[in-house]
């Protein structure tokens, strides 16, 4: 070990590096670190308008920052969930709520005792048992309440924002923590024996760090431009590699929640914000054109457009090494997984989280660190990965692009998950997978994924006694519901 870590490098912007800056001189800067941000106004950013998950307000809490502001200031909106529509087969839909859905019944698990009264015929459809579900079905949210006995003390949610302005707004809290920006574009790295000595730009300027972190988006400048850190590909699970994405007018009465559309080779995205709506459709070429694929998303746009599509070509994966050297990836350069769930934003929160508990206490890194960083990094992607094949494997449409991703090989993480669920409705959580077991039951279920059976525990108590419990927690939902506002409502109040 030489000298302790004084200087943080970030180069690119965006959500990734901004994300990345905030976090650095909030917690950093305090202690004399100091964090310098590179980017160029003449490099723009894929962000679109962003759907998150739950896991980002923890990361706002971290940072101290305001809500109500936040919202303001990106354009967002509340996020209790995601509804998959025509993933089965068309017509069909079902939500994969955020929160709790159900209880324990008499020490059971609530999922085996709906499991084997749905197996009787004596249960409602799972969407009864969750507030999230109803609420974002219903169009209407509310925060939780301080009552720590009722549904709406344990609301679930998270955001729609407009990416670019969230980007802005961190800029600005960065800013004030004592982040530097440097405007301009990156011509050279230069190596040296922790890793990486410094970036040269453009106009002559050399600037050097203890640590680099490569928010350079795809082009991946330092990670595997200078690091040749090596790409693990997915395209076998995840064939899709185009999304074509493009702005309309804002929903005079949004829903609180993200809309996944399947489409023949494909499916589209619906993001509600305050100003406006974002529209897009991932889609496989080798199934359809780019030309065909942005036909269908204007076809299936509603109201006004207010820019022209753009396409954005990309391969799903990641790299084989998340850190290498001084050098960590977050964001796009460190691997890209389809928005299905979500995950985008969260996946640089992660690797920040992770990378704060493991900061090198001297440069170079201690190699354990290093390992043990790549390792979960590497767990979390796949974990996640597994998810995503799962809608796409669990479905019963008839178009090619569907038949083939049914009769595709599966992981086989997801291989095992689908055999416990099939063996009696078994889900079980692997230590700090993203996913828990409501959502993996909210999918499963959704996508009629194959169950034998109920796991024999339930039969402690007589199948009556469980459905009225069934019954009483439906009619608790449903009278939670009546108390709260519109969702429009709750964003009227921001303004």
């Amino acid at each position: 070990m030489t000298d302790a870590l004084r200087s943080v490098t970030i180069v690119g912007g965006g959500t990734a590096g901004w994300m990345a800056a905030v976090a650095f001189g909030r917690l950093l800067g305090p202690a004399g670190t100091r964090v310098t941000l590179i980017e160029s106004d003449d490099i723009a950013t894929v962000g679109v308008g962003e759907a998150t998950i739950p896991p980002i307000r923890t990361f706002h809490a971290m940072l101290g920052i305001d809500e109500d502001a936040f919202l303001r200031a990106t354009g967002g909106s509340y996020k209790l969930g995601i509804r998959f529509e025509g993933w089965t087969r068309p017509g069909e839909s079902y939500v994969h709520p955020f929160g709790q859905i159900g209880t324990d019944i008499a020490g059971v698990p609530f999922t085996a005792q709906w499991l084997r009264a749905r197996h009787a015929g004596l249960a409602a459809p799972l969407s009864a048992y969750s507030l999230e579900a109803r609420a974002a079905e219903a169009g209407r949210f509310s925060r939780p309440i301080a009552n720590g006995n009722s549904p709406l003390s344990r609301i679930g949610y998270a955001y729609h924002f407009d990416a670019g302005r969230y980007a802005a707004f961190l800029r600005t809290q960065a800013e004030a923590y004592g982040v530097v920006r440097h405007e301009g574009l990156v011509e050279r790295v230069e190596r040296g024996a922790a890793g990486i000595a410094a970036v040269h730009l453009a106009d002559g300027s050399r600037i050097a760090g203890d640590l680099f972190i490569d928010c350079s988006g795809f082009r991946a400048l330092l990670i595997e431009g200078a690091m040749e850190a090596g790409w693990t590909d997915w395209s076998e699970w995840l064939p899709c590699d185009r999304a074509v994405a493009v702005p309309s007018v804002a929903d005079a009465a949004p829903l609180p929640l993200t809309r996944a559309i399947a489409e023949r080779a494909g499916w589209r995205w619906r993001i509600p914000l305050q100003h406006r709506t974002g529209n897009g459709h991932v889609f496989s070429s080798r199934h359809i054109s780019e030309d065909e694929a942005t036909a269908t998303l204007l076809a299936g746009v509603e109201g006004e457009t207010l820019a022209d599509p753009r396409v954005i070509r990309f391969a799903t994966g990641h790299r084989n090494r998340f850190w290498s050297g001084n050098c960590i990836a977050l964001g796009l350069s460190a691997g890209f997984m389809e928005p299905l769930e979500s995950t985008s934003i969260h996946l640089v929160q992660s690797g920040l989280q992770h990378l704060l508990r493991m900061l090198p206490t001297g440069v170079p890194s201690a190699p354990a660190v290093v390992e043990r960083y790549n390792r979960i990094m590497t767990a979390e992607f796949s974990r996640i990965r597994d998810f995503l094949v799962a809608h796409y494997h669990l479905n019963a449409r008839a178009e090619p692009f569907w038949r083939d991703r049914a009769a595709a090989a599966i992981p086989e993480g997801l291989a095992e998950k689908l055999a416990l669920f099939r063996a009696g409705g078994r889900i079980f959580r692997e230590a700090d997978e993203l996913f828990n077991e409501t959502s993996w039951l909210a999918v499963l279920t959704g996508q009629n994924a194959p169950v034998s059976g109920y796991d024999p525990i339930c039969d402690g108590i007589p199948i009556e006694t469980a459905a009225n419990r069934l019954a009483q927690i439906e009619r608790v939902v449903a009278t939670s519901l009546t108390h709260m506002p519109p969702h429009a409502h709750a964003l009227a109040r921001l303004t």
